[in-house]
């Protein structure tokens, strides 16, 4: 694995202001990634795929800018601030931003608009699939960004379904059902094969 030089922090704001290509690490943290039942079920195989994703980024010939986005939670929840499952499932490298949300739309009430150029291609990967992606995906989406999604890097949870009957919405069945609505809303889907070309000039 080639090694990646890390930039000065003083270097971010010309890298957000040059690149057209960012990798959005969204809400990959410890508290999801964990082992069923906390985490997602997916989360076995989730966590490794998000990470080869991360690092085709770092290694790429001209890297992406990679933004990690971190959910602070309310009081008792998984991700409350300053609890190990609010911990990122993958430290960032220094110049590599984090930026804190409270909100599903990781633009809203944040700097993520200031640091992603409206016309950039937007790789999303991270969780959750009904709550935050689909949020965050159909905010870039309006801002006029490329969004893309690889299949199987991204998560949620089984759905208790309240109303027809009750019952439970496998989570494999709500991440497909997602992927169709942004894939009809514009959204690219890749698959993990093509991952090697994802971040290369093209």
């Amino acid at each position: 694995m080639a090694t990646v030089e890390p930039l000065a922090a003083p270097d971010i704001g010309s890298l957000a202001a040059s690149t057209r290509r960012v990798l959005l690490c969204l809400d990959a943290q410890e508290g999801v990634l964990s082992a069923p039942p906390r985490g997602v079920p997916s989360a076995h195989t989730l966590r490794p795929t998000i990470e080869r994703i991360l690092a085709a980024a770092r290694n790429a010939q001209h890297p992406p800018l990679i933004v990690h986005v971190r959910n602070n939670g309310d009081f008792g929840e998984l991700d409350e601030p300053h609890t190990p499952g609010w911990a990122l499932a993958f430290a960032p490298l220094p110049h590599e931003p984090v930026v804190d949300k409270r909100k599903n739309n990781a633009f809203a009430g944040t700097s993520l608009g200031e640091l992603i150029v409206p016309d950039a291609e937007i790789v999303i990967v991270g969780l959750q699939t009904d709550f935050s992606i689909r949020a965050t995906c159909s905010a870039a989406l309006a801002r006029g960004n490329d969004v893309l999604m690889v299949r199987g890097a991204h998560g949620t949870y089984d759905r208790v379904e309240i109303l027809y009957g009750g019952g439970v919405t496998p989570a494999a069945r709500i991440e497909a059902e997602i992927e169709g609505e942004l894939e009809e809303a514009g959204v690219h889907l890749l698959e993990m094969k093509d991952l090697s070309a994802i971040f290369d000039d093209r």
